[in-house]
């Protein structure tokens, strides 16, 4: 009876491995037919041996999902009317059942923005308005922030903002409110991006001509691709900009804040976005701009706080005790992206002065910061162009001080591929501008090393003829 038992148990044993295997052929069959027409972009053919498994077996790879994905964008792209419509759904279905399937695989935050973005490219199609679209990020944002990256979802959700305002529908707090967290969330995949570039970046030397460091093709790969999507935030970082306008300029910002000041003022996030705000769009002449800043001193003391302290010193021409603060500003800050924001901050603040000697001295230490930031090596050699006429002792010697510019303003785009083409036209400007061959070689100057005097305190090579 035992020996019956064991037979039994093993033969129903062998008929579930059998029937499991047979199933499992099954699905490996439609899944090499759909993806082979898939690789050959044959997504019409893909189609249909995709949806047979997707409705059998949804578990059983995760391909299913990444190649339905192109099949339903490709049907998208052909189709038109109630049946495009129809495909728009059933892909905002699919990323759904992702989800579920293949969870740990699928971030919420990435493929709920990817859904809503799905929705607003077809949102005549799918007749949905602002808001619900809105709605629609809003909450992709609240779940997952961490993966919602995409630039271009986070423009769009900041972009129904804007329209939700201009409607009427969105007060102005919150408009001011939701640039400051797309605008932060934007600036901490800069400084993500940022940091993993610089890994690639040589440090500034101060050498003139530094060569350019020779990448395999895998980090050259990295490289190009970070270089991307720091192009990208930079785009929408100015479209929002633009975006936001008018609407909060000084008559706006400053009776909203004044208004608001009170229940806020022990709200450090608070105060410091009122106080970016209002520096940003030019209002810290108004005494309320000075309000807020003592208060989140008190409260919150930071390296921004004792940056903009070192503003208000400056304007009131207490120069040292201005560059105190902004050397505190420095010191408090001990994450390298931010401290480089700080430092061409103070730079910048030199330079428009005129103190080019001490911009110069921040520029440097930005980039020892942050090598990658090239707009320090373009402003550098626009106070090299701007001094040509008062740092040399002849006029070959003068506009020998254009080589300099040409060759600081060339660094710029080795550091950052996004100011190549800025940084080549800005050196040609200025070679256009120094001696030109036949004069070199009148003065019989070809290979000498020039001294430039003043601020600039350093030589320069003519070029060999």
């Amino acid at each position: 009876m035992k020996t019956k038992i064991t037979l039994l148990i093993a033969m129903l044993f062998l008929g579930f491995n059998f029937a499991t295997a047979q199933g499992n052929e099954e699905d490996m069959n439609a899944l090499s037919i759909f993806s082979e027409y898939a690789k050959a972009k044959n997504y019409d053919a893909a189609y249909g041996p995709w949806m047979e498994l997707r409705k059998r077996n949804p578990k059983f790879n995760r391909a299913i999902f990444t190649y339905g994905e192109r099949i339903l964008h490709h049907k998208i792209k052909n189709s038109s009317g109630t049946e495009k419509v129809a495909y728009i759904n059933d892909l905002v279905k699919l990323w759904e059942e992702r989800s579920v399937h293949f969870e740990s695989k699928t971030p919420k935050g990435e493929f709920m923005a990817k859904s809503c973005q799905l929705q607003y490219d077809n949102r005549k199609e799918l007749g949905m308005t602002d808001q619900q679209l809105y709605d629609c990020f809003d909450t992709a944002y609240k779940t997952d922030v961490t993966t919602f990256t995409n630039p271009k979802a986070l423009y769009t959700y900041f972009k129904l903002a804007v329209n939700l305002y201009d409607a009427g529908e969105k007060p102005a707090e919150e408009l001011f409110t939701k640039y400051d967290e797309v605008s932060e969330k934007v600036e901490s995949e800069v400084k993500n991006y940022t940091n993993k570039l610089n890994k690639f970046v040589p440090a500034d030397t101060g050498e003139e001509s530094a060569p350019e460091v020779k990448l395999s093709s895998k980090d050259a790969k990295k490289v190009k691709s970070y270089t991307s999507f720091l192009k990208a935030y930079d785009q929408i970082s100015s479209g929002m900009d633009k975006d936001l306008g008018d609407r909060a300029n000084c008559e706006n910002l400053i009776p909203l804040y004044n208004r608001n000041y009170e229940e806020n003022k022990n709200d450090g996030i608070w105060l410091q976005r009122a106080m970016n705000r209002l520096y940003a769009k030019g209002c810290n002449e108004d005494p309320l701009f000075v309000k807020i800043l003592e208060q989140k001193n008190n409260i919150e003391p930071d390296a921004n706080t004792a940056f903009y302290l070192g503003i208000l010193k400056d304007k009131e021409g207490k120069s040292a005790e201005a560059l105190a603060s902004y050397n505190q500003a420095v010191e408090l800050e001990s994450d390298n992206y931010e401290k480089a924001k700080i430092l061409y901050r103070i730079a910048s603040n030199f330079k428009k002065k005129g103190s080019f000697g001490q911009a110069r001295s921040y520029y440097r230490k930005a980039l020892g910061a942050n090598p990658s930031m090239g707009k320090c090596h373009i402003a550098i050699a626009q106070m090299y162009a701007k001094s040509a006429n008062n740092c040399g002792d002849s006029t070959f010697n003068k506009r020998a001080v254009f080589w300099l510019a040409a060759q600081e303003a060339r660094k710029a785009g080795r550091v950052d591929a996004n100011l190549k083409k800025a940084s080549s036209n800005t050196a040609a400007n200025y070679m256009a501008k120094a001696p030109t061959k036949s004069e070199v070689f009148s003065e019989g100057r070809s290979g000498e090393s020039i001294s430039i005097g003043c601020w600039i305190g350093t030589t320069v090579k003519v070029p060999k003829l």
